[in-house]
């Protein structure tokens, strides 16, 4: 086994005597994941981890790392799924909470496979945010945010995406009774009205399968 092999051995197995809590946060942009993960982590205690934060960070730290994902993203690449997943072991091992909810992955099937097969953690249950377009849309433009990518033929773009890749990683756990499914089109209280009831009865009560 080579040093990076065993590193991530040790990473793993470091993270698994952690026993940690996972929930995924999915959904389109504008559907409000951001502002309800700060309301969860304020009533329930829990860590935020966004993976496009983490990747955002490692690319401006300087490191030979964030060099080679700023490179991937500057050419228009998919940056590795496992460099992400490494990103998201670190961010976890390092936080003292046991607790975490992480945003924005995995993003299509192929980064779900590989976060179950290097970390052997399945997610507690997955949070969707479900909102119609148009309403993402309208949140979006209105939002004062000064973001290059917030013009509607990119909006549209980032919604096509995420249907394509996102939407068949919520099929395969609602297969597994796993997604707990938002009305995010609500106002931001109901919809933590809503979230508030989902932590309050289902965390810890999901039955956790075995990855084979």
């Amino acid at each position: 086994m080579g040093t990076a092999d065993a590193a991530s051995k040790d990473v793993t197995v470091r993270l698994a005597e952690k026993n940690p809590i996972v929930v995924f946060v999915l959904g389109g942009p504008g559907s409000g994941k951001g502002t309800q993960c700060a309301n969860i982590v304020q009533h329930f205690g829990y860590t935020h981890l966004s993976a496009g934060d983490l990747l955002r960070a490692e690319c401006n730290s300087g490191s030979e790392n964030g060099t080679m994902i700023q490179n991937m993203m500057n050419e228009g690449k998919i940056v590795p799924s496992e460099v992400t997943i490494e990103l998201l072991q670190k961010a976890m091992l390092e936080s003292g909470n046991n607790k975490f909810l992480i945003d924005g992955f995995p993003r299509n099937e192929e980064n779900r496979a590989a976060f179950e097969a290097v970390t052997k953690i399945e997610p507690e249950f997955v949070l969707f945010f479900n909102c119609p377009q148009e309403e993402m849309e309208r949140r979006i433009l209105n939002r004062n945010q000064g973001r290059e990518d917030d013009n509607i033929e990119t909006i549209r773009k980032r919604f096509k995406v995420f249907e394509e890749s996102s939407l068949p990683v919520i099929e395969y756990y609602k297969a597994r009774g796993k997604v707990r499914e938002i009305d995010a089109a609500k106002s931001i209280e109901e919809v933590f009205d809503a979230l508030k009831v989902i932590f309050t009865t289902t965390v810890g009560k999901v039955k956790r399968c075995n990855i084979l």
